[in-house]
């Protein structure tokens, strides 16, 4: 078996609006396609992230919250590669999203720091 990159990441957001405005306008990924689900009452929005990953940002009613920060069991964050995190950083601050200190991976040597989505999602810049 041999697999070749991740597709896509689907995430569930509280607030779908609120959302869409986060992971478009904030972190600039374009809209590939937007579909409402009737049926399910849900959103399901289609974002590019790269040249071959994309994130799926999904709308349920009522979804329930996630058990913990990022040591609960399973997906810890979502981490994106930038070329200067320094502005990355500023440009995240000039829209209000709070960011951690940039710290230095012990193994690699490279920046990386946090900040969170609407919903308290961890997502990690790390700069490559």
């Amino acid at each position: 078996m041999k697999i070749n990159n991740i597709h896509h990441i689907a995430i569930i957001c509280s607030d779908y609006e609120r959302s869409k405005k986060f992971y478009v306008e904030v972190l600039g990924f374009p809209i590939i396609q937007e579909t409402f689900r009737d049926r399910r009452n849900s959103y399901k929005l289609d974002l590019q992230v790269g040249e071959n990953t994309q994130i799926e940002l999904f709308s349920f009613p009522n979804p329930p919250q996630r058990p913990s920060n990022p040591e609960a069991c399973g997906l810890r964050h979502l981490a994106f590669a930038v070329d200067n995190i320094e502005q990355t950083v500023i440009e995240l601050q000039s829209q209000g999203i709070e960011v951690e200190d940039i710290r230095i991976d012990e193994i690699t040597g490279k920046k990386f720091t946090f900040f969170k989505d609407p919903d308290g999602l961890p997502l990690e810049i790390y700069e490559h």
